[in-house]
Formats: C-alpha cells, structure tokens, sequence
C-alpha cells in the first residue's frame, strides 16, 4: 500500500474516493497495527511528502495513542505497550527526526504525539532517555532555530502530559535550565522564546523544589519578570501566564517580588495590548482567590494569622482599586449583547467582587467615590461603570456597611431601569439581581424590601421583562433572588401574594417571547417561575398554583406538535420539554407538601400521560427532568401510583441501564426509591428486575463511580417497601457492600475529589445497612446476624477514620441502633466485643455536632442498652 497516496485520497473532495482510502486505512490498522503506526511516523517525519498527508499521518498517529474516553484511552495505551519494541523505538526516532523539520505544522504535530508516547511511556518508568535527548537538541552547537522551538514544544507538552513524580529532580533541573535560557533576551528568534516561556508554563508543577530554593527562585522570576516586558505581545502574554500560575502554585513565596509584579501590572493594565492587560488583571485575581482560601482555611482556629498569609490585596489596595475601577470605562460597545465576550472591563469587575471577599468592608470607601461621581454623567460608559463597580462590591463587606447605601440607593437603581442606553439597563438589572441575592432577608433587622417600597420594585421589574432580551434575561434573575429571599421565612411570602398572578405572567410572556435567539431568556424565565412557586403562600395561593399547573401542562402537550425538521428543532424541541417537566415537579413538589394535594391527585393522569410521551420523545436531558418529575408525582399519589408502573416501567429500566448518559442513571436510581417510599410492598412485582439491574450497575466498569453509592442508598429504600421479602437478594446485595467496604481502604487520602467519594460511598453503604436491617426486622431477623459482625469492623473503621463527614457519622450511628434494635438481645454479644461504640456514641452526644448526630446517637445508645442489658 502508497501510504502517501491513500492519506491522500482521505482527503479528497470526492465522497468515493474518501470512502475507500478510510477503509484502506481502517483495514491497514486492523490487521497490522504496529506497522501502520510506523508508515504513519515514517510519513510524517519525510521532508519530501506532501503536507496534507504528513499532516493527516499525524493526526491519525495521535489519534491512536489517546482519546478523551476513559475506557478507549485505556484500550489505546494496551495497544501502544503491546507493539513490539524494536518498532517503538523505530516510531520514537521518527518523532524525534520530525522535531527538526523544515515544515512548521510536522514539527508541531510531532512534538504533539511525541508528549503522547511520553504520556504512556514514562510512568512505566520507559523512554527513560527522552528528556536527555530533548535537551540535547537545544544544546547542540548547530540547533537551528525551529528545532529548538519544536523541542521546547515537546518539553513543555510532556509536561503537561505527565505528572512531577515521573522526572527525577536532576531532569527537571534540566528542563528548567532550558526553559529559562530559550526565555533569555540573547536568544534572537522570537519563536523560541515564545515556546520556551509556554514550556516554563507546563513545567511550573514540576518546580516545587527549585522554588523552595532562594537562589534558583530568584532567578527563574527574574527571567519570568524581564520577559513581561518583551517587545512582541505574545511573549508578554505568555509571561504574565506564567506570572498567574506561579501565583497560585507557590503563593507563599512571592513575597519578595510583589512590589516588581504591582508596576508590571500596573503598566500592562493601563497601556498594553487587551490580552496582556487581561493576564494582568487575572494576576490579581489569582492572588485573590488565594488569600480567600487561605482565610477559609484559617477561619476559626488560633493560627488565623498564619505567616503564610502575606495579604497582599489589603497592602495594595489604595493602587489596586483606582487601576481596576479605571478598567471599568473601557467596556465595548454591545458587550451586553454577547454572552461569551470576555474583555478588561469585565476582567477588572470581576477582580474587583474577588477583591471585596477578601479585604471586606475595607473596599467600600475607596469604591463608593468612583460610584458617586460617575453614575449621572452623560456619558453611558460613566454610567455603566459606576453600576457595575456597586453591583461587584455586594459581596464580601458586612450587611452594615452595605445595606445604608443600598437603601439610599434603590430607588435610582430602579429609575435606572429606564435609562436610555441597553448596557446601561443590563447591568443595572445584573447588579438588583445582586442586591436581592445577597442583601434582602425579610427576617433581618433592616429589611431592604419593605411594604413601602415593594409596589415599585415589582412594577419595575415586570415592566423590564419587556426590555431587550439581555435585559429581561437580567430582570428574570432579580425575580428569581427576590423570591428566594422568602425561602426560609415563607409565611412572610404572603407580600408577595397580590402580585403573583402578574409575576407569573410576566414570566410566561418573556418565556414566550419571539424576539429572543437566545435559550438563557427562556431558561431564566421558567427558573424564576420555579422560584416564585416554591415561595408562594399555598393557604393564599393555591388557586392560582393550580391554574398555572394547567397552563404548564397545555404548554407541554403542544410541544409534541412541533414541526421538527432539523437536529436543531429537535434540540430546541428539548430543551423547552425539559424547561416545563422542571416546573411540573416544582408544582408537584409544592402542592403535594400541602393541603391542597388534591390538585395532583386529580391531574395525576393527565401528567403521567404527558410524562410517557416525554419518554417518547427520545433525549438524556429531558429524560433526566421528565424522571425527577415522577419521582416527585410518585411522592404525591403514594399508593395509587401503582396504577402507572406497568406503562413507565420499561422507560424506568432503559435510564437504569443508561451507563453513558451517567447522570440519568444517577436520577432512575433516585426515582426507584421514591417509588418504594410510594408504593411500599406494592413494589414487589417489579423488584426482581431492578435489583438485577442495580447489581449490574454496580459491577459495570463503564458506569460512572458517582452514581454506585446512591444505588446502595436504594438497596436500603428497597428492604424497607418489600420488608422481609428482601430476604431473596441478602446473598447478592451483601457481598457487594461488604465489597464496596473493602474498596475504600484503597482510595488516595491526599485527593479531596476521593474523600468526597470515599463519605458518600460510606453514607451510601449505611443507609443501605440501615434499611435492610429495619426491613428485616421480625422473624426473619436472625438472617442478618452473620453479617453483623462485618458491619461492626466496618463502622469501627469509619469512627477512626477522621476524614468523614457529618452526614457520614450520622449514617453509621444510625447503623448502630439499627443493628441493636433488628437484633436485640441476640446482639449483646457483639456489642461487647466491638466496644468503640462506648466511645464513638459518647463523643457524638458531646461534641459541638448539628442536633440530628446528637439526637441519632442518643436514640442509638438506648437501642444498644436495651438490647445488651438482660431483663
């Protein structure tokens, strides 16, 4: 076979031809792997090819040692380590060639699968000399200019590949001494200055030893900082890059150097290119997020001025906040109307709401000056700016120091609300939405929402709805906030009451709206309804909930006879289904909770009709809304949803076999519970299915592992609904959690996402011990005595175990009374053997805990003293 020939015909413009070279290659890579995989390296290294066809030859090269899958880049690494050595060592001289091509897109590409090889390679302790070799092309006497910025291509990709345990400390001390020296000024070619410095970028995990050394430190930031002021943007760009990595990998270090990095930025903010300045910025920001980390982390414990904390925003806040709010003026014209326009304005509002959180009240007086003096200039820009600049320091200072300028500044922001310019609109509406979040408690000592001042934000805001749909999508987020302001005191929510059926209006008419090309207006309408649902006042509101439910419901039903033609109507077929199903559930949810649950009932056809045809319609995310809403009509109509399991149990099946769309399996598997709370023995029919398929789920490599602890969190629902007929699966479920127990002993502690994992595996496997155990109890509770003794070793091991959580201590506190009241006095012998519960239970009932670890333990330590104490 012409390799060069069929790479490309690939190519061709004609469809026949294309078919048959791409099943040529297809059939080459299937019959001889580790040849095809050399042709494609010999091609893409010949200076004499084409280059459509080294290209394609690189693409494909790469394409076989890695994919964004999981599973397939694991299938892909097998088949990589399989190849025979000699050829690999072939294939790996070929990249190395390439590194030194005449042609600019062989050399990037192959720096490219050259951190692929390495990516697969060097964890296995292989290509052992590949840094070595790397390194040795920039230190050659003749090393022409686009070999050096290939290779600090590849040096800077392998980094990024690869993890700092893989390089020993000599080869990192390698890789950063020709990093830096490509980023010196006496190197003349631009090309490899630029990659040396995006190379330093990859390469700044690795440098945890060499920054801990002054020597090697300053030298590396001293680099870092003359390369900021390169003449050619990019390179300057790319150092600030660097400079806002480091602050955030070595934080603690930078105190010698702050005031250098202040006047860098300081200069590239106020005069340099877009993308330097916003790096710049972005600096700070940096620097913030730290340093609210770092009060997070300290806040309550003694060491709360920890040296570690420099407080660099507090130092340089009187320069910091004049340069920010001056970025503030130099917004774009229509910016409002692009949600993914990122520019300086925004980047210095941004930087400046991270500012407030970490310096709080101390930003306030040098922001509310700016505010004041720009907000009723002509210039819209001043305008703008001074909006913005408020709505950005709403959170962080205290509700003391806010709420007296907010209530003297109200009522502008809402006569703003009429300004002439839309940006002007947009973010006036943006910074009410703020003030709402994060200032209006109608609890609180000096509400800012009062009966005085309601009848004009509500006007305001419903009359905004009909603005541009920037602005309205704005306005539905204030409603939102100002409805979630009642959540938690609801009964005050009755204020709201005489103007909901004008709310609800307004948000169905901006949900409506033509105009809009955009989804976010619609999507924030139907949130903001959400919202204003769960608020409202049922005893007050219900008639009304109730007409809105049939609307909703009429809004479903004509979403069927849309006109699909394209994948996009299909799409935005979807989206709309799955916008109205989460306002069903939120109605559901709100009228089932209350008095007035006899609107479902009497509906509950209708809606379960509505829901299969959903079903029908075939899309993850629809399902994934669709199937809570049923979880939450199950909830509402309790037995009588027995009725619907025939007609919604196949559809309940495919999500609980959904193990590509992990999140819709994650939902079918919270809906089963629900149902069991539902319909209890009712269940029982449909049981045997569905402990199959969560026994499959949970052995299924190809299931995401979130979805594993709720399934356990069900095997409990499942023993409570159907009792002691559970007793059929005991031998099934039992080993899988007595598995999963063991599993976690195996889980990296140093990994925070693990340590999520590892709580809600844990609380996942007690609820599951929890349920079964009170399903069980009766006659039959003698069966779950052999696996008692496990339970207790496990829970033991969580109570030494400082990593848990509270809802996990709950959990295994739960298990223990569970445990003494299943089994009674046939338990005493076992709680005298495991006597951590002593201690476990008299550390929960004294420790500063939330009530309900209080409460459980002490309702746990009873169980245990009836059952080990002898009548």
């Amino acid at each position: 076979m012409d390799i060069t020939q069929v790479l490309l015909a690939a190519q061709s413009p004609d469809a026949n031809l294309r078919t048959v070279a791409e099943g040529n290659l297809t059939q080459f890579q299937e019959q001889n792997l580790p040849n095809f995989l050399l042709s494609l390296s010999v091609e893409l290294s010949n200076d004499e090819k084409p280059p459509e066809s080294r290209r394609l030859a690189g693409i494909i090269l790469k394409n076989s040692l890695d994919a964004k899958d999981s599973a397939k880049k694991e299938l892909l690494t097998q088949q990589w380590v399989s190849v025979d050595p000699s050829i690999k060592l072939k294939i790996k001289e070929s990249l190395l060639v390439t590194l030194g091509s005449s042609v600019h897109d062989a050399r990037h590409t192959s720096s490219q699968v050259i951190a692929k090889v390495a990516s697969i390679e060097i964890p296995r302790r292989e290509w052992q000399d590949l840094v070595a070799k790397l390194l040795g092309n920039m230190t050659s006497p003749g090393a022409s200019a686009p070999l050096k910025q290939a290779t600090l291509e590849a040096l800077g990709y392998v980094c990024e590949e690869i993890s700092p345990q893989d390089l020993e400390q000599d080869q990192v001390n390698a890789v950063l001494t020709a990093v830096v020296q490509g980023m010196n000024q006496t190197e003349l070619s631009p090309e490899v200055r630029l990659a040396a410095v995006k190379a330093l970028y990859n390469a700044l995990d690795f440098a945890e030893s060499n920054f801990a050394n002054e020597m090697e430190r300053n030298y590396i930031m001293k680099v870092v900082c003359e390369t900021a002021v390169s003449k050619e943007v990019e390179i300057r760009q790319a150092a600030f890059e660097c400079l806002v990595a480091i602050a955030s990998t070595y934080y603690s270090h930078l105190d010698p150097y702050m005031q250098t990095i202040f006047n860098l930025t300081a200069h590239a903010v106020k005069g340099d290119e877009e993308p330097v300045a916003l790096q710049a910025v972005e600096f700070w920001s940096a620097i913030c997020d730290e340093e609210i980390a770092l009060q997070d982390e300290y806040e309550g414990s003694e060491d709360g001025n920890s040296t570690v904390h420099f407080r660099f925003i507090e130092k340089a806040l009187p320069s910091l906040v004049p340069m920010l709010l001056e970025t503030l003026l130099k917004q774009e014209e229509d910016q409002d109307q692009d949600d993914n326009v990122w520019n300086i304005s925004m980047s210095g509002g941004t930087c400046l709401g991270l500012i407030s959180r970490t310096v709080d009240d101390a930003v306030v007086p040098l922001v509310m000056p700016f505010v004041e003096a720009n907000i009723t200039k002509p210039d819209w820009h001043c305008r703008e700016a001074a909006t913005f600049a408020f709505g950005s320091i709403l959170e962080g200072p205290s509700v003391e120091k806010l709420a007296p300028l907010v209530q003297a500044g109200l009522d502008f922001l809402l006569n703003t609300m009429s300004d002439a310019n839309s940006q002007v609109k947009d973010t006036t509406a943006w910074t009410l939405g703020r003030v709402f979040e994060l200032l209006h408690s109608p609890a609180g000592a000096s509400p800012i929402i009062n009966n005085s001042n309601l009848p004009q934000i509500i006007s305001v805001l419903l009359e905004s709805s009909n603005d541009a749909p920037n602005v309205a999508e704005k306005v539905c987020g204030a409603i939102y906030f100002l409805a979630q302001g009642y959540e938690d005191a609801e009964s005050m929510s009755s204020v709201l009451t005489p103007y909901l059926p004008n709310i609800i209006a307004a948000l169905l008419s901006a949900a409506d709206r033509a105009d809009t090309t955009h989804f976010r207006l619609r999507a924030s309408a139907y949130e903001a309804l959400n919202e204003i649902v769960r608020v409202s006042h049922i005893p007050e509101t219900s008639g009304i909930i109730g007409q809105l439910l049939q609307e909703i419901m009429r809004r479903l039903n004509l979403t069927f006879d849309l006109h699909i033609l394209s994948s996009g109507d299909k799409e935005k077929q979807s989206d709309l289904q799955a916008l109205l199903c989460g306002v069903l559930q939120v109605i559901i949810q709100k009228l089932s909770s209350t008095d007035a649950k006899s609107i479902i009932s009497q509906t509950a056809d209708q809606l379960m009709m509505l829901f299969l045809r959903v079903f029908a319609c075939h899309n993850s995310t629809v399902h994934e809304e669709a199937m809570l809403a049923i979880g939450a009509l199950a909830y509402a109509t309790g037995p009588d949803f027995a009725k619907y399991m025939p007609n919604f149990f196949t559809y309940l099946e495919a999500g609980l076999q959904n193990y590509e769309e992990y999140q819709v399996c994650s939902i079918s598997v919270g809906v089963v519970g629900d149902i069991c709370r539902a319909l209890e023995d009712k269940i029982l029919p449909f049981c045997d299915c569905i402990m199959t398929l969560l026994l499959k789920d949970l052995s299924s490599s190809m299931l995401n592992r979130s979805v594993k602890p709720p399934i356990f969190s069900c095997f409990g629902d499942i023993a409570l609904a159907i009792g002691e007929n559970f007793e059929k699966y005991l031998p099934y479920a039992m080993p899988m959690l007595q598995g999963a127990a063991g599993l976690l002993g195996t889980l990296d502690q140093s990994d925070d996402d693990m340590v999520d994992y590892g709580n809600q595996l844990r609380r996942g496997i007690f609820e599951a011990y929890s349920g079964i155990l009170q399903g069980i109890k009766g006659p039959k509770a003698q069966l779950m005595i052999p696996y008692a003794t496990h339970l207790l070793q496990f829970t033991e091991a969580v109570f030494k175990d400082r990593s848990r959580d509270d809802s996990v201590t709950k959990a295994a506190v739960a298990v223990l009374g569970d445990l003494a009241d299943t089994l009674g006095q046939s338990s005493k012998d076992l709680f005298k053997t495991h006597l951590f519960h002593v201690e476990f239970l008299r550390e929960c009932q004294a420790q500063e805990l939330d009530d309900e670890v209080r409460e459980t333990a002490q309702w746990a330590q009873g169980m245990i003293n009836q059952a080990v104490v002898v009548s």
